[in-house]
């Protein structure tokens, strides 16, 4: 019979549109809305009435004959159908209470799922639900490199998606040292150090390794690109070397230029002062030949004699060999003679100019001070005003290098100002004027010495600056220097 049918068939009833909860793969199931078994069962049991009613009336107006036996088995049956339609077990139900079905095409409208790669719409399939979107596999793509992430893991940076290991080769710090990837500590945190200026990262390791420095610009030496090799058994890179003074005669021209810085300030030295290049031996040595001693860094770089003694100096620049190693290197003795306060100034060779000018300009700030009748300062002073004078030539320098037009124009305007701002003016154009521009990498290390200065931690040299700077910038140089005459210390 037609009804009993339609028993079997079940309802007719179709779900909603629902959300889907897989965040990677196949369609397994979905969530459905106001679907209910109730609503379900409610419409199954008006079927069955109908189809009662239907076969009475079938049975009154005698339209089928049919037998006692067969009329039997046939209401056992409908007595069985509907006992199993009534007593038919609820479909299972998801946490929220709503029934599990397999998804159906035509349930979805159109553009249900878009993809945030492409904007075309999904379909079915495989898909990736991420970052708030969905996505085709081959649409979900590294920023790096361009290539599908098919990876379960996958590394965010700025909302955008990485591989792994491109994650770490774009962003995992390198070490400028041995160009590895710097460890993690025990942590899981990466730790490195880095130089306070260069901002050069390695690993912490390297601080222990007997890694050589740039005697210059303090720069770790990188396994890749070998530093030069002095005779002293001092390493100086590349950079540095491209300016380096080398030989005793090189440097007589910087010697000139801050002469005329010194004029400029009106503090003309009236004798002729030897300067001579060394290496760091015969610096040490001259050191330990000074009756009175003066306080030096730990690295003594230069020195302002006072003594007579014979020093050995570098005659000719020496020559760069294989493994960028010096040979060649020429001394000679120069007997010093005592003609007044100051013998000699010795500067420590194979330093960059401007590093090789403010050691020259400090040292001649000491010439100056002991010919003109400062004696017996304390080393907060006398170091910390050298170091003044040093800082200030270096900043003179940076100015004028950086930008020769503009150093032109300083030394025309100079004519209106000061005295002494006019002479400070003309002497570090002229130094412009002699070398002229400054390279990037050499304005930059000038800015490392003068941050060396400022930054310094010991008392004479650190201390002793920032007072002296602070009394300078307040009072002037002129007005600081007879403070000093008379005090014996920097004016507040």
């Amino acid at each position: 019979m037609g009804w009993l049918s339609r028993i079997f068939g079940g309802s007719s009833h179709k779900p909603s549109e629902g959300q889907n909860h897989e965040t990677y793969g196949e369609d397994t199931y979905w969530d459905f809305g106001p679907s209910s078994v109730d609503a379900c069962q409610d419409y199954d049991n008006d079927d069955i009435d109908r189809a009662i009613a239907l076969s009475l009336l079938e049975d009154q107006t005698g339209k089928k004959a049919i037998d006692n036996d067969s009329q039997l088995e046939e209401d056992e049956q409908l007595a069985k159908a509907v006992q199993e339609s009534l007593n038919m077990e609820s479909p299972p139900r998801n946490e929220h209470g709503n029934i599990y079905q397999q998804p159906y095409p035509f349930f979805f409208p159109s553009g249900f799922r878009i993809c945030a790669g492409c904007n075309a719409e999904i379909g079915h399939g495989r898909y990736l639900s991420c970052m708030g979107s969905f996505w085709h596999p081959g649409c979900f793509r590294c920023h790096e490199c361009n290539k599908p992430i098919a990876d379960y893991e996958f590394s965010m940076s700025e909302n955008r998606p990485y591989h792994k290991s491109c994650y770490k080769e774009r962003f995992h710090p390198k070490c400028d040292v041995c160009n590895s990837y710097i460890p993690t500590n025990v942590a899981g945190l990466i730790e490195y150090r880095a130089h306070p200026f260069w901002m050069q990262k390695y690993c912490p390791s390297h601080e222990f390794d007997k890694t050589p420095r740039c005697c210059s610009c303090e720069r770790m030496e990188p396994r890749d690109n070998p530093y030069l090799q002095l005779d002293d058994g001092r390493k100086l890179c590349l950079e540095c070397l491209d300016s380096a003074i080398m030989e005793t005669s090189e440097c007589q021209p910087l010697y000139l230029e801050i002469q005329e810085f010194y004029e400029g300030l009106n503090m003309k030295i009236q004798q002729q002062i030897p300067l001579l290049l060394v290496e760091r031996q015969a610096l040490n040595e001259a050191m330990e030949g000074e009756k009175n001693g003066h306080h030096h860094l730990p690295e003594t770089r230069g020195l302002c004699l006072s003594e007579e003694q014979t020093v050995s100096t570098i005659l000719r620049r020496p020559i760069i060999g294989a493994g960028n190693r010096i040979i060649s290197m020429m001394t000679e003795p120069y007997r010093l003679i005592r003609r007044c306060e100051v013998t000699a100034i010795l500067i420590l060779f194979g330093l960059p100019r401007l590093l090789t000018g403010s050691i020259l300009a400090h040292e001649m700030m000491h010439a100056w001070l002991r010919l003109n009748g400062y004696p017996n300062l304390s080393p907060n002073v006398e170091e910390g005003i050298c170091q003044v004078l040093a800082h200030m030539w270096l900043d003179s320098e940076i100015i004028s290098g950086s930008d020769s037009s503009n150093s032109e124009a300083s030394s025309s305007s100079s004519s209106s100002a000061s005295p002494s701002s006019s002479s400070s003016a003309s002497a570090s154009g002229s130094g412009s004027s002699k070398k002229g521009k400054r390279s990037q990498f050499e304005r930059k290390l000038g800015e490392f010495f003068k941050h060396q200065i400022v930054s310094d931690a010991s008392p004479a040299y650190g201390d002793g600056f920032r007072k002296g700077n602070e009394a300078v910038n307040k009072y002037g140089i002129r007005r600081t220097l007879d403070h000093i005459r008379l005090t014996g210390s920097f004016p507040y």
